[in-house]
This record gives structure tokens, sequence and C-alpha cells, in this order.
């Protein structure tokens, strides 16, 4: 389904009844990558995705995309749809939109489930990398740094023996456009260091990290979940950063059990 959005047409799907979770992907996908829990977790509540501006489906308006800009995006859509208060889940570049959602809306956010993602802002060195990213991007093509991301977003042994998941991902994110995710990168690059925000949030969190996460390690991801208050840490084993994708289930288990706690 599409629907207008502060001034852009925005791609999301709504399915379920009961609470409100919404779903917020990660870089370079699209809300594809939700598909195993859309089916899993709609039968115990309403759930919630949307391809970001620039991604997908939706609009790909002119960038950079901060990430204030598409978490007003987040509230914009809970608007449209009568939603006043939400449990958001945002993986990698989708942790970063819940974060600033919090930040910005912490009035409309139920429960917080950051994966695989970072509370620290870019280093100067990882802020040249994303800026070089979106230059090639926009460049060559989404095709010219699709092969060198899917390297790092999967585990190692996921790489080597389950291509299945490997066409997936590739062909999720092949599935988006240059400018977009040039504008995205740019956006995450200049995004705000939320470890002292994070420390002072009072609604429940789950912070979920891939074992085998090579971007945002559960080491990194433990040092800011355990100043966050009214927080706990789940590790997936056999996992890289795209944990939702190579261990549904153990993902899918996780966030039902964060609703059944937030609904007791």
């Amino acid at each position: 389904m599409k629907t207008s959005i502060n001034g852009i047409s925005v791609n999301y799907r709504d399915e379920g009844r009961g609470i409100p979770v919404i779903l917020i992907h990660a870089f370079p996908m699209n809300q594809a990558m939700w598909d195993d829990q859309v089916l899993a977790l709609a039968p115990i509540c309403r759930i919630i995705t949307m391809d970001l501006r620039g991604f997908g489906a939706s609009d790909i308006p002119l960038g950079p995309y901060w990430m204030a800009l598409m978490a007003s995006d987040v509230r914009g859509l809970m608007a449209r749809l009568g939603i006043e208060r939400a449990i958001l889940v945002g993986l990698s570049m989708g942790g970063y939109v819940a974060m600033s959602f919090y930040r910005n809306f912490s009035q409309a956010v139920s429960g917080l489930v950051l994966a695989d993602t970072r509370a620290a802002a870019d280093s100067a060195e990882g802020r040249e990398r994303r800026f070089a990213s979106a230059g090639k991007a926009e460049r060559d093509g989404v095709e010219s740094i699709v092969e060198e991301m899917v390297q790092v977003l999967l585990s190692q042994p996921t790489i080597n023996t389950r291509r299945d998941v490997v066409t997936r991902v590739r062909a999720i994110a092949l599935e988006n456009q240059g400018e977009g995710l040039a504008a995205a990168q740019r956006g995450m690059a200049d995004r705000p260091d939320s470890t002292e925000m994070l420390a002072g949030a009072d609604c429940p969190a789950l912070v979920i990290v891939g074992a085998d996460d090579r971007l945002s390690p559960p080491e990194e991801a433990r040092s800011w979940q355990e100043r966050m208050p009214n927080s706990r840490l789940a590790i997936i084993p056999g996992a890289g950063h795209l944990s939702n994708i190579e261990q549904p289930d153990h993902f899918n288990r996780l966030i039902a059990d964060f609703i059944s706690m937030l609904q007791s």
C-alpha cells in the first residue's frame, strides 16, 4: 500500500491486530527483509513495515536523508494509521532511525528494540567511507556496492553454505536505486551520538545482536546497552549483521517475548 507522508509517496504494509509493532529496515535493504517477521508476528500483534524514503517502492527525493527526517516519516505513517504509541524495532540503519524517533517522539514509543546497530556516531574514517560509498552508488549504480555489502552483512558460515540466504539478501538490495542509497549514506554519516540519550531512556528496551556481527559486534552492543535502564541484551548464535534473516526463528521468539512482557 502507498500513502503520502511529508510530501512523498511511501510504500508500507499493515497486517494483524493488537499492539502496534513497527519494523524499520536496514541499509541497503527495504521492507522485504522483514517478510519472516511479518509472517510469524502478525498473529499476535499489528505489524507494520515500510520502505524508508529512497528505498524499495517509496519515492526517492533529494537527500541527504537525515535520521531525524526518516524518523519523522515513521511518525507520519503512525498518524496516517491512527497509531498513538508503538513498539519500534530497528535493525542497523533502522536502529539509527529508531533512536532518532525516540529522541524526538519518546511519548509515542511503548517499547524499543535495537538490533545489530550502534549508539555511537561514526568516526572520521567511518564518515569518509560512507561518503565514498555514496559517490560510488551515484556514479556506478547500486550494483557497484551490493556485493561488498553482502560480504559484511552476513556471517561467514552463511556466506559459505547458505546460498539461498545470500541470494535473497542480494536480491532485496538490488531492488533499490543508487540515488537513494547515496542519500541515506550521507544522512547516516552525520547522525549524532546517541549513547547518552539512550542512557536516559525510560521505556522498556531490548538490544539484539548477532554473535558473528562484524559491523556492530556484541562487545560494542553490550558497552552501551549496560548503560540503558530497563533494558536487556540478547545475542543470537549463528548470525551476523542481518540476524533477523539468518536466524529468523530465534529473532522472532525474542520479539514475541518482548511483546508478551509489555502486555503482561
